[in-house]
């Protein structure tokens, strides 16, 4: 292994030593050989030796049935543990001095003066950076919280364990807690036996919030704070909020049946009350540590002339939070008897008697202890606000103009959903703009309908702040929009809440610019909204529709069309970005993904969803969290100031011959060729997902669809499993030699160089062809499917192999991942675990399908293969 790596190599190496221990006094020294003898022959096989491959393979296959869950257990713990070390050394001091690459906002400032930008430019950019990262309720995270705690203790070890001075004892008493911990994670369920409900979703997202935002949000400020005033000599003001966080669990009601209106309203009251228990904490440590008495004269008044007036002021909002925290206890638990106290309402609240006292210390001399918890506190408070996350409402188009249409037959007015557009949206913004009630008073709507009506009264119910967006999937029109404006209004809702369209599939993509012009040329419209319109830009359903580069191509051209309309229109454009950490859902490396959008795109601030288990590698821990805001926050400030070209009419043309290619070659196999969903069934394990409690929704739509009603996630997360990751580049390979054919080499390799759009998406298929194993998805083959379907599993994977080698040969590389080494190493350390659990799934998959009756053991063991492979590849969700 590369120098650079080899505290890393002995992290891994250590874990794997201590987990070895545990596994030993668990089951004893014959399964930990044989668990030993499975990882030699793996490494050995991941280097190239055949011979060692096929002895694997054999080891594998004679395993007794009870001992195919401890094995499969161990490797699932070994890459959990890997994880844990490279993501601890991405944050450690050997990072910093061998791998790292200089700090970002470092980088920025030097190319923002090397391009003469001015200071005043670069301020106003600063006031204006508006990050919101969503916490959506799509886990693919299938670890428990209570493992996740464990996994934060290991880390802090690492830590500890870092320190060179650490004497012999300290060392010791370290490494016992690492063992202690490693064992006490290999004795509990390490995946959930039940689906979590909507309400566990939502509490996983709060414990994101405890155990990693609350701190990395005002380190990551101070931090910002420091190199402006390093570059620009300014300072942040005290009451920026540069980073906020919405949450979709316990919102997100699209095709899950569980997230009704009386589960919203409740996510809404424990958003709260954590929220009330979080600051409770702060102003703990607040009373403890503010026993100063001199003040000014502002503060002795607010403190009644106390001897120590801070004090006597935080004492004060103690009680308050105590209180807030009684209150929404009791509406929680539905409590007849809800306390008739002040509670906490407003952020001012808060901020003005904590302002008050910070404004006094700097008065009097004591800047360094007015800059320490209490600022960090002011920080959380505009961060935070009195709800911890502002939870957005999402719903599918047609449950709205359904409801719609139950009400106009009521009313005798027709049906609206046989209404033309023009019709509905005539009608819609006829009684937008009346000032009488729409709804009968005695009308009795059916179930669906009412459980609509239902969550637009909560809405309506809540204050402003509480809200972040209502999202509309499968948006198509503007009287898709206008449609939940009046169920808002109807339902007694007296705010502007932003309402969002959804645009995912290819058709809507393209049509996106043609219904926001619409709705700017309806002036009701453009009154209500204030000058501020949301879209969200749909990256799975677009990319299971057509292609990652008929995906990728349309969303860059939708984007830069509302960009356009709304700049036209003198409206502020906010684009909501649905990515996913897998390539299939638009992930990338973050700040390549920005500086990759068009021109413009990011004026309005960032808002992007955070998804399953991404959350728990970009935010879940404090350090992590400050590194992915202040790669966030320099490549929105780049984008924006150091805007990236405009595409050339020529990569344009290019780009279209490379969607119509790449979608008509993803297109032809997905839903043309005969034996594809067969295929797909018998190679994947995609039946058996159903079975993993996942998340809260439903892994189809529709139970009785096929694969065109299966969600994103799991269609992208069954070819992971396999290695082949057929999503995330069937097409794209293809579409290119395409091009090439046709005498346009030059082009590419101009376009790569020189378009930030067209070179990220290269690098994300790098990262995918870095991530198949064409050996592994054979033996799927072989293991699992039918004969007759070897030649379709035989075509795709001779294409994958050319894909490779056009796309090497278009960026001028000789391997895969040449500009990413520290990527590379990644993967090539997570493989030599990850290649047993395929091998171990494969069979598993043979031994259950071939059973008349399920064997528990089996079943939990398949379930374990598939978390663990899940960890092994990362980008999953």
């Amino acid at each position: 292994m590369n120098e650079k790596y080899s505290a890393l190599k002995s992290n891994v190496s250590m874990l794997g030593h201590l987990l070895g221990n545990t596994i030993k006094d668990a089951h004893g020294s014959e399964l930990l050989d044989k668990v030993e003898t499975i990882r030699k022959l793996s490494k050995s096989a991941c280097a190239g030796n055949s011979d060692d491959r096929e002895k694997l393979i054999t080891e594998l296959q004679n395993l007794p049935d009870d001992q195919l869950l401890p094995v499969t257990h161990a490797f699932s713990q070994f890459l959990n543990l890997t994880n844990i070390a490279e993501q601890y050394h991405t944050i450690s001091r050997h990072c910093e001095e061998l791998v790292c690459n200089p700090d970002e906002m470092d980088s920025l400032f030097a190319k923002l003066k090397d391009e003469k930008i001015g200071e005043l430019d670069s301020l106003q950019a600063v006031r204006d950076l508006n990050i919101e990262l969503v916490l959506t309720a799509h886990p693919t995270e299938i670890a428990r919280r209570t493992m996740i705690h464990k996994l934060v203790q290991i880390n802090k070890c690492l830590s500890k364990l870092e320190l060179s001075e650490l004497s012999h004892r300290e060392r010791q008493k370290a490494e016992r807690r690492l063992e202690q911990l490693i064992a006490q994670a290999w004795h509990s369920d390490v995946i959930r036996k039940q689906r979590p409900s909507p309400l566990d979703e939502a509490k996983w997202g709060f414990a994101v919030v405890e155990n990693s935002l609350w701190q990395a949000v005002p380190e990551f400020l101070r931090q910002f704070d420091e190199k402006l005033h390093q570059h620009l000599g300014e300072s942040l003001p005290l009451d920026a909020a540069p980073v906020k966080f919405s949450s979709w669990m316990g919102g997100d009601r699209d095709g899950n049946p569980f997230v009704t209106s009386t589960i919203t309203r409740e996510v809404l009251l424990l958003s709260r009350w954590k929220a009330a228990d979080l600051y409770l904490n702060d102003i703990q440590e607040l009373v403890s540590e503010l026993s100063m008495v001199e003040c000014n004269s502002e503060v002795r008044e607010l403190a009644n002339g106390a001897h120590e007036p801070y004090r006597e002021i935080i004492k004060g909002l103690r009680t308050l939070l105590t209180q807030t925290r009684d209150v929404l206890d009791a509406q929680i638990k539905g409590s007849d008897s809800v306390p008739k106290v002040a509670i906490l309402e407003d952020i001012d609240q808060l901020w003005q008697p904590l302002h008050a006292c910070y404004r006094s210390l700097h008065e009097c001399g004591m800047s360094i202890i007015a800059d320490g918890l209490l600022l960090d506190t002011l920080r959380r408070i505009q961060c935070f606000g009195v709800h911890l996350v502002r939870l957005d409402i999402r719903q599918e188009s047609t449950r709205h103009s359904n409801a719609i249409s139950e009400l106009t037959r009521y009313l005798g007015l027709g049906d609206y959903d046989q209404w033309s557009e023009q019709d509905k949206v005539a009608f819609l913004v006829r009684e937008l703009a009346s000032n009488r009630p729409l709804l009968p008073r005695n009308w009795q709507p059916s179930e669906a309908v009412q459980e609509v009506l239902d969550t637009c009264r909560v809405v309506a119910e809540q204050p402003r702040q509480a809200l972040g967006a209502y999202v509309i999937s499968m948006a198509r029109t503007a009287s898709d929009v206008l449609a939940v404006h009046l169920l808002l209004k109807e339902s007694g809702c007296t705010f502007r809440l932003d309402v969002c369209p959804l645009f995912e599939t290819l058709d809507d993509l393209n049509n996106a610019e043609a219904v926001i012009t619409q709705l700017m040329n309806i002036d009701w419209y453009r009154g209500f909204i204030q000058n501020h319109q949301m879209v969200m830009i749909g990256y799975s359903d677009s990319a299971k529709d057509a292609g990652v580069t008929a995906a990728g191509w349309a969303q860059y051209r939708a984007m830069e069309a509302l960009v356009n309309v709304c700049d036209e229109a003198g409206v502020e454009l906010t684009l909501f970005h649905g990515r996913g950490g897998s390539i299939g859902r638009g992930g990338a490396p973050a700040h390549a993904a920005l500086l990759s959008q068009p021109p413009r795109s990011l004026k309005g601030g960032l808002r992007v969803t955070e998804q399953g288990e991404m959350i728990r590698f970009k935010l879940g821990l404090p350090d992590v969290a400050v590194n992915s805001l202040n790669l966030y926050a320099s490549a929105i400030l780049e984008a924006n100031l150091l805007p990236p070209p405009a595409p050339k009419q020529q990569w344009r043309d290019v780009m279209d011959v490379l969607s119509d290619v790449s979608c008509e070659a993803y297109r032809s196999v997905v839903r043309g060729h005969d034996s594809f969903v067969p295929y797909f069934r018998a190679a994947t394990p995609e039946m058996e997902l159903g079975k993993l409690p996942l998340g809260s929704r439903p892994s189809k739509r529709n139970p009785q669809g096929g694969v065109e009603s299966l969600r994103a996630i799991p269609w992208i997360f069954a070819w992971s499993q396999n290695r082949l990751l057929l999503p995330a580049w069937l097409g794209a390979g293809k579409a290119i030699q395409h091009v090439i054919d046709q005498g346009h080499s030059e082009l590419l390799e101009e376009m790569c160089r020189e378009w930030p759009f067209f070179s990220t998406r290269l690098g994300m298929l790098e990262m995918v062809y870095s991530k198949t194993n064409i050996q592994i998805a054979e033996y799927y083959d072989q293991r699992l499917t039918d004969a007759s379907l070897w030649p379709l599993g035989q075509e795709l994977r001779d294409q994958l192999q050319r894909d490779i080698k056009v796309v090497l040969n278009v960026e001028n590389s000789d391997h895969l991942m040449e500009q990413d080494p520290w990527g590379a190493e990644s993967i090539r350390l997570r493989n030599v675990y990850v290649e047993p659990l395929n091998m171990l799934q494969a069979e598993l998959l043979h031994r259950t399908r071939q059973q008349e009756s399920e064997s528990p053991i089996l079943e939990e063991a398949l379930m374990v293969t598939i978390a663990g492979i899940a960890a092994g590849m990362r980008n999953t969700g």
